[in-house]
């Protein structure tokens, strides 16, 4: 599923670390003004991650994705220089010096959302030029994609978004509930399937996963069609253990978090 020079296997455990004003937090359903700060320091918290057994990280640049440019540089560097940890940007990365300005300092992946629906042809031509480093996001809430951090609605249904890049070599389409994040009910296994098995590209689940049992529901019905999941709240709730995670990847065929390198 992984293009480029990073090879694949299967399913991969992405962890989560949201930056809203330099510190970790937590956001319910995307609402900028419901946060819960977690960590002021995020480098300490991706290492616990890394302690876990992860090899990959997923970050978000909360304030980046609401106003159009980096915010949060300073704390995705400390994070970057303080690990080993595999890291999935996304969050105000609209142009193609700020794909490449991450990725020459170490970013493994850049995600890319209100491009997608806004400039698809910067961002196909960014697949292209970086192959398996670029992924796709879409950010959806009742099967209509939302963008610029959360806060507009497109009026395009989720599907169509996917569609354009199915021939781009994008490494992933990273599918979020809206409703679901960080509301701690579960995945929408349902919307997240239909969209798996309508294109060709890998995708990879995100948004309410709260238990051990909501990734158990994930792997029946994903395995062999998602890439990975990213999963938030739950581990700082404490409601899931991410070394738990490693584990049920490791020993029941969930993937693992050694098997793809960069």
């Amino acid at each position: 599923m992984l293009s480029g020079d990073c090879i694949d296997t299967e399913m991969i455990f992405f962890p989560a670390i949201d930056l809203k004003d330099g510190k970790c937090v937590r956001l319910f359903q995307g609402d900028m003004e419901k946060e819960t700060v977690f960590n002021e320091e995020p480098p300490g918290q991706a290492q616990v991650f890394a302690d876990a057994g992860a090899d990959w990280l997923h970050v978000v640049d909360l304030n980046g994705a609401v106003d159009g440019y980096k915010v949060n540089e300073r704390a995705v560097k400390k994070i970057l220089e303080n690990n080993n940890l595999m890291v999935q940007l996304g969050g105000g990365i609209r142009h193609r010096g700020a794909v490449d300005f991450w990725l020459e300092r170490g970013v493994k992946r850049v995600v890319l959302g209100t491009a997608a629906v806004k400039n698809p042809d910067f961002v196909k031509q960014a697949c292209i030029d970086h192959p398996g480093h670029v992924a796709v996001g879409i950010d959806a809430k009742e099967g209509i994609v939302k963008i610029e951090g959360w806060t507009e609605s497109s009026g395009i249904k989720t599907l169509d978004v996917a569609r354009r890049f199915e021939d781009s070599g994008a490494a992933a389409i990273i599918y979020t509930d809206i409703a679901r994040d960080g509301a701690m009910k579960g995945p929408n296994i349902e919307a997240t399937m239909e969209l798996a098995n309508a294109v060709s590209l890998p995708v990879i689940a995100s948004g309410g996963v709260s238990s051990m049992a909501d990734l158990e529901a994930l792997k029946a019905a994903g395995e062999n069609k998602l890439q990975g999941v990213i999963i938030g709240r739950a581990l700082y709730e404490e409601t899931i253990d991410p070394a738990a995670v490693v584990k049920l990847m490791e020993s029941q065929g969930f993937g693992g978090t050694k098997t793809a390198k960069c």
